[in-house]
């Protein structure tokens, strides 16, 4: 059996979705797209899994109210191959076989096979598959999750990692009554974007909460009982830890294995120009897999956010169908989270000296990172959207800096008096889909079957959805 279409997306979370919806924005034909993808359900936001909203929770939250159900698929004649691995490609013959024998062809390919999450077992330690060791990816990771949590109120979790995933998740646990312990091996969480600084204040209100943190070690192994459930942790330090529920969140490694030794790798992902165009001219990648370039930094990168593969996503769509009126894509990097009562957004490049600013023993403070003179990057927990938009807007222009001491006096009034001049377009984080967790327990529930959505870093929304505003 063989089809064709004129553009073909591979993967079915955020970025497809998004992507199809610019494509539908510019004009494209029916029967012209095709999405595959070997999750059961139609595109999704990752990021959040309000139950409440099922089964019509859709992606592009907020974008003009459009649900991008199957519906809205089927009404706009993008064809859904849905549930369905892709065996092999051949970027040179344009075309993909599926595990169900079925060969697609395509003019024009995009790559949003995003990520996987990291499992125990690629560190030498077994026992992911027991029944109360959770992960959190995709559909199956959050209603395990959510089954376990429901079962362990009152009981004994152990986060494994320091990362996102497992700042969110331990402070939706302890808000849901559960014991919490963080194991990771760094001497504090987020050490990829947060300093010494600001990580000791959050991890100061975490601890306040309940939360313990063991750092600076790792998992070793499991003890379970004689039903094969975790009972405790064993860590390389030789201390052992209760446990009736372990979460990992450890880290993804994109999903690339169809397309090496096809298209130029670089930095653990794909290598793609300005226009989002990968080493063959007729495939394009997007999302967690790019490795594209940011001029701010000075350097090709590949980002590991919502953010990234909406607008990578969009870019695509517009570099495809009007060439001719679409310049490379110019990206201002952006992070964000909200747990308990906190809301920080990071902008920029976390290179350089760092200048922190504002009243850390308070609600609202933040950081600057100065690289060969110049702004490169901005962080503000607690900031108003005047705020956040001020520090975006700084870091965009990249001011020249002389005096550090200066600017760590100035603080925020940096940001908000020296760009007036130039307003960049300030990347936006869109309505609806932001991690929240709220200080008044929620407790999950599931949805039933058939329902159109699914999540990764979902779960939390079944716990704290009620509040939460849009990752």
């Amino acid at each position: 059996m063989e089809r064709g279409f004129e553009y073909v997306i591979v993967g079915g979370g955020v970025a497809a979705g998004y992507a199809a919806l610019e494509f539908t924005r510019r004009g494209v034909s029916h029967a012209q797209l095709c999405i595959i993808s070997e999750e059961p359900v139609a595109p999704y936001e990752r990021p959040t899994l309000t139950p409440a909203r099922l089964p019509s929770f859709h992606t592009c939250v907020g974008a003009n109210e459009e649900l991008l159900t199957p519906t809205w698929y089927e009404e706009h004649g993008i064809e859904l191959i849905l549930g369905t691995r892709v065996e092999s490609v051949d970027v040179g013959q344009k075309t993909l076989l599926t595990a169900s024998g079925e060969t697609i062809r395509y003019e024009t390919l995009i790559i949003a096979t995003g990520a996987k999450a990291l499992k125990l077992e690629e560190f030498g330690v077994k026992g992911s598959e027991a029944e109360t060791v959770c992960y959190l990816r995709d559909l199956a990771d959050a209603d395990r999750l959510v089954n376990v949590m429901q079962s362990c109120t009152g009981g004994n979790a152990v986060v494994i990692g320091g990362g996102y995933i497992a700042m969110e998740c331990a402070a939706s646990l302890v808000t849901n009554k559960i014991n919490v312990t963080m194991v990771f091996p760094e001497a504090h969480c987020m050490p990829r974007l947060f300093t010494p600084k600001i990580a000791s204040y959050y991890e100061d209100y975490y601890q306040s909460k309940g939360v313990k943190f063991i750092r600076g070690t790792i998992l070793s192994s499991f003890e379970f009982d004689s039903n094969g459930k975790v009972t405790a942790v064993n860590l390389r330090d030789g201390s052992q830890i209760p446990a009736d529920m372990v979460v990992v969140g450890i880290g993804i490694r994109p999903n690339t294995s169809l397309f090496e030794r096809q298209l130029t790798m670089e930095k653990g992902g794909i290598k793609v120009n300005g226009k989002l165009q990968t080493s063959n001219d007729s495939v394009y990648a997007v999302g967690d897999v790019a490795v594209f370039p940011v001029d701010l930094c000075g350097r090709i990168r590949r980002l590991e956010h919502v953010d990234s593969a909406r607008k990578t996503a969009k870019h695509v769509a517009a570099v495809i169908m009007e060439p001719d009126k679409t310049g490379e894509f110019e990206y201002l990097p952006l992070f964000y989270s909200k747990a308990f009562s906190f809301s920080w957004r990071f902008y920029g490049d976390n290179a350089g000296e760092v200048v922190h600013f504002g009243d850390y023993l308070g609600t609202k403070f933040g950081a600057y990172w100065i690289n060969n003179g110049h702004l490169v990057g901005s962080f503000l927990e607690g900031g108003t959207e005047d705020e956040f938009e001020a520090i975006a807007n700084a870091t965009q222009l990249k001011p020249a800096v002389d005096d550090l001491a200066e600017v760590g006096r100035q603080g925020l009034n940096f940001a908000m008096t020296g760009n007036k001049k130039i307003k960049p377009q300030t990347p936006s984080i869109e309505a609806g889909t932001s991690s929240l967790v709220v200080e008044t327990p929620i407790y999950p529930w599931h949805a039933t079957a058939g329902v159109v959505v699914a999540a990764s870093v979902a779960a939390f929304a079944y716990w704290y959805g009620r509040r939460r505003r849009r990752w």
